[in-house]
């Protein structure tokens, strides 16, 4: 029956582009699976009154609609797969099923992308280009027709072929019918949102959906005060286009505020300007014209979707990403205080106990993986943004192009730890806190780089590992095969990773980013050593949320 149920599936798909199951090769399917640990995220119902409910219910419906626009972006045989995918109903379907929505498609984040259904390679470009242009084509386009640049790098437009040639159309456009829902439910759950801020972000937004200029409401969500609700949506992060890392993709994260915590770290926030001038760059790559505002907010998340749904699940993030409103205001650095518990107990600590030095274990602490995650997305908003190359206003993201993720995450984490001992100094943190934080972070690398080094933030992790390893920082002890931190070369050691990417994002040099990449990016035989050893645990956690029990679709 089985071998029989693959033909029919090779027949039903075979017009799809070639999508027949593969073999599973080392791993199968249901392994595969096993390295999500199914958890459950709950959030206090009790912060919530009955208006504010509602308004949550509207905001997940909406939520779930980036989900419908995500799958479109990855890849443009998504829609069929999960049609023809549903119907095998034998464990290994399901299975395969279960995978692909972890996946957010055919293709195995894992595992370089390669397809674990199917034999079709995923596009460089995912869905927001042609599947077969080149980057030569592309630019080549532009060359000729620089009037269709600002349109064609635009985060917020779709490359199409048209008439025998390239034509850009915008999100509101190309994905009108999902937006234009979506544009209803944020109106529908501004209706009942008491709190005048996010009632205008709400309906700003809803605005933004349907004109494709998010400028306004990303303002707007900076403005949020006094507000129970932290809820953002819309296309913000561009890991999705590895030719360019110019297109957004569509994401939502549902949360709810915890105001005792937030109180906490607001005294963070003040130091932004001291971080900045204390960077071990020349003054003149400093950045000092990002808006001062940046509040930090700690939050339990109720949804996420989409992007921020797929593959690995968030620890924080730090929004918007638009430069000319980060000039305005700063950016806003959301901690999930429930996913990082989750983590740290099902990830993080059992990691530790197989390849960190036993002395060590100890400081392996949640508080130090907490505040490294602050300090990496405080990290984001330092340092170079906008350029003036030869002449012309640019930006570090344009400059950089596909390889601006990794060095970007790279760079907040090197950073991000530089600034946690930055605090040190001001006397923030106790001095007992800066093992800790040098421990935490070196287990935390095994965490990430599980992921995959083609991935944004295990590539940056595996360039931040080996570098430290090769200079000395990082040890390895063949008696007792674990790692340990030296911590008398370290904090050296890492400033100069700090500054190498500084430089490499001051100067625009891309060529540089290749390099670094290329030499340091990749799995070495000591960290694929201390990853085998990791096998039989979860690479990270499926979320269940409890609001996709409680809400009808």
């Amino acid at each position: 029956m089985r071998l029989l149920f693959v033909f029919l599936i090779v027949a039903l798909v075979a017009s799809c582009g070639n999508n027949a199951p593969n073999q599973e090769n080392s791993m199968s399917i249901t392994d595969k699976v096993k390295q999500f640990a199914p958890t459950e995220i709950t959030y206090d119902e009790h912060l919530l009154d009955a208006r504010q409910k509602k308004v949550v219910e509207k905001l997940y419906q909406a939520a779930r609609l980036m989900d419908s626009i995500f799958y479109k972006q990855v890849y443009s045989k998504n829609e069929t797969l999960l049609r023809t995918l549903k119907k095998d109903t034998t464990p290994v379907g399901q299975a395969r099923w279960n995978y692909f929505k972890i996946m957010y498609g055919p293709f195995d984040r894992l595992d370089h992308d390669k397809p674990f259904y199917g034999t079709a390679l995923k596009p460089a470009g995912a869905n927001f280009y042609p599947e077969d242009i080149t980057r030569e084509e592309f630019n080549n386009w532009i060359k000729a027709h620089p009037e269709d640049e600002e349109a064609f790098t635009s985060e917020v437009t779709v490359i199409r072929r048209e008439g025998g040639g390239l034509k850009a159309i915008p999100y509101s456009e190309y994905y009108k019918d999902e937006l234009t829902r979506a544009a209803r439910l944020l109106r529908e759950a501004a209706d009942f949102a008491d709190n005048p801020s996010l009632k205008k972000y709400l309906n700003s937004r809803a605005d933004a959906f349907l004109s494709n200029d998010y400028f306004q409401s990303d303002m707007d969500w900076m403005d949020l005060k006094d507000h129970a609700i932290e809820v953002v949506i819309g296309p913000y992060e561009v890991y999705e286009d590895a030719l360019f890392n110019y297109k957004a993709s569509f994401e939502c994260f549902l949360t709810l505020r915890d105001p005792e915590e937030s109180a906490k770290l607001r005294v963070f926030a003040g130091y932004l300007n001291d971080m900045e001038k204390h960077l071990p760059i020349d003054d003149q790559y400093k950045n000092f014209n990002r808006g001062g505002e940046s509040p930090i907010v700690v939050v339990q998340e109720v949804f996420a979707s989409g992007d921020a749904r797929a593959n690995i699940q968030t620890l924080a993030f730090n929004l918007p990403n638009d430069e000319r409103v980060r000039e305005a205001k700063g950016s806003k650095k959301v901690m999930l205080k429930n996913i990082h518990e989750a983590k740290f107990k099902q990830l993080l600590r059992p990691i530790a106990q197989r390849v960190i030095e036993k002395d060590e274990i100890p400081m392996v602490t949640f508080d130090g993986f907490f505040n490294h995650t602050l300090m990496h997305e405080m990290s984001h908003g330092i340092g170079p943004g906008k350029l003036v190359i030869d002449g012309r206003n640019t930006e570090v993201k344009k400059e950089l192009k596909e390889t601006y993720s990794t060095i970007e995450e790279c760079k907040a984490d090197v950073l991000g730890m530089y600034n946690n001992f930055f605090m040190i100094e001001k006397d923030v943190f106790p001095e007992s806190f800066e093992k800790p934080i040098w421990v935490s972070f070196l287990a935390g690398i095994f965490r990430s780089v599980r992921f995959g080094v083609n991935e944004a933030h295990g590539a940056g992790n595996a360039i931040i590992f080996n570098y430290m390893y090769e200079k000395g920082a990082y040890r390895y002890n063949e008696q007792t095969d674990r790692m340990s931190v030296d911590f008398e070369k370290a904090p050296a050691v890492l400033k100069d990773l700090v500054h190498a990417l500084l430089m490499i994002q001051a100067r625009g040099d891309y060529e540089g980013a290749k390099a670094i990449i290329d030499q340091y990016g990749k799995e070495t035989p000591i960290m694929k050593k201390m990853t085998d050893k990791l096998k039989d645990l979860p690479v990270d956690i499926r979320p269940v949320f409890e609001i996709e029990k409680q809400v009808t679709h």
